[in-house]
């Protein structure tokens, strides 16, 4: 069975308590627990833990999002332009435009200077391939506030 691509713990928490105080205004008390355990019913899973789980582990961006991160070997911050899922779900293919433009090359002798690109992401944020000494070459992640 495929997994449903969820949203992130903390919207999943909010629809709990719009939930509570949607049955609370109809006359219905019930506690947070019970209705973080409802909206996982909801979603056709055991339970909130199991719900929680499923969404928890998967970074959830945005187009205009700010992001920062690694590609080939290169620290940056970023807006995003661009995100399609592919295929099933799994993968993400996401464009870039770095904020000041990245050398890419490691030489000396010339330079390679990049300001948009565009890499294929898991939801864990990093790229399937990988730079020959095994690190993703694109790894991508939101910027704290």
């Amino acid at each position: 069975m495929k997994t449903p691509i969820l949203a992130p713990v903390s919207e999943l928490k909010a629809q709990a308590k719009r939930l509570r105080d949607r049955l609370r205004f109809s006359g219905h008390e019930i506690s947070h627990s019970k209705s973080l355990e409802l909206l996982a019913q909801q979603h056709g899973l055991r339970d909130w833990n199991t719900l929680s789980a499923q969404a928890g582990n998967k970074l959830h961006l945005r187009i205009g999002e700010r992001v920062q991160g690694c590609y080939l070997g290169q620290r940056f911050a970023a807006t995003i332009r661009s995100l399609t899922v592919l295929g099933d779900g799994e993968q993400r293919r996401i464009t870039l435009h770095f904020d000041v433009p990245v050398d890419v090359v490691k030489f000396d002798s010339f330079s390679n200077f990049r300001q948009r690109v565009s890499g294929t992401i898991g939801w864990d944020g990093c790229s399937v391939s990988k730079t020959s000494d095994g690190v993703p070459q694109l790894s991508v992640e939101l910027i704290s506030v």
